[in-house]
């Protein structure tokens, strides 16, 4: 999973139409949810998957106190580059969610996990591990959200196609898509990024490989139960993704 993000750090944004146009508005669907559910009074929060920084970076422009880490080296390198880039301070670590605790050892008003990265861990017990260490990261009151995949509407195969887009960067076209190949509930995902410079009859194409969970978002939320989450649940429409939301009792 992490030399997936290594290698996928340096073009990331391109899956995004504008990139800092997605910044912004993920901060303001996220803060929505987050004064709804725990209050204005959130101030700390801990993303334990934060990839090149979309999230990250959005809500610490919002002035929230925001520490972050990922698995990947090179996706952590990208985004202290682009959060410095945009003058905002973010304490940036490399860690993989299943030893958030372990690794951060302090609490947060809240700790997100977005992008459907959670279900890059390919069985419960690892999925319960790094939902038991991102409850120990939350302070009582606090809670977790979650951002996944609704796997229970994805078809189930091989070979399945799954365009995203075609962009256009510093004089290159960008063709870009995903190809899965399931067996059983774990699919390998290949992503795509066909770079066409129109200068030569040459195309370089990019690849990159990793693994994901088809779980269903049930599954997760009684997970998010057994390792001690109270009142969770899924709320929709309110981000590209659902939103899985779990308290931590005070």
């Amino acid at each position: 999973m992490s030399e997936f993000y290594d290698r996928m750090a340096s073009l990331y944004h391109l899956i995004f139409q504008d990139w800092d146009d997605s910044i912004e508005r993920q901060a303001g669907q996220l803060t929505s949810i987050i004064e709804e559910r725990w209050g204005t009074g959130c101030r700390s929060i801990l993303d334990v998957s934060c990839g090149i920084g979309t999230q990250a970076i959005g809500l610490a422009k919002r002035g929230v106190a925001v520490s972050a880490s990922d698995a990947s080296e090179g996706a952590i390198a990208r985004a202290k580059a682009e959060a410095q880039r945009r003058g905002v301070e973010i304490d940036f670590s490399v860690c993989d969610m299943r030893e958030a605790y372990a690794h951060h050892r302090r609490q947060f008003d809240v700790v997100i996990s977005c992008d459907n990265s959670i279900t890059h861990l390919l069985n419960d017990s690892d999925l319960l591990l790094a939902l038991q260490q991102i409850y120990d990261c939350t302070r009582p009151g606090g809670g977790c959200l979650l951002t996944v995949r609704d796997y229970d509407r994805e078809e189930r195969g091989t070979g399945l196609i799954k365009p995203y887009c075609v962009r256009e960067e510093d004089g290159k076209r960008y063709v870009i898509f995903q190809v899965w190949d399931f067996v059983g509930q774990i699919y390998d995902m290949a992503m795509y990024f066909v770079a066409d410079d129109r200068s030569s009859e040459t195309l370089v194409t990019h690849v990159m490989r990793t693994k994901y969970n088809a779980v269903g978002t049930d599954h997760l939320l009684t997970l998010m139960r057994k390792a001690g989450f109270t009142k969770t649940e899924r709320l929709d429409g309110r981000f590209y993704q659902p939103v899985l939301v779990g308290n931590r009792e005070a």
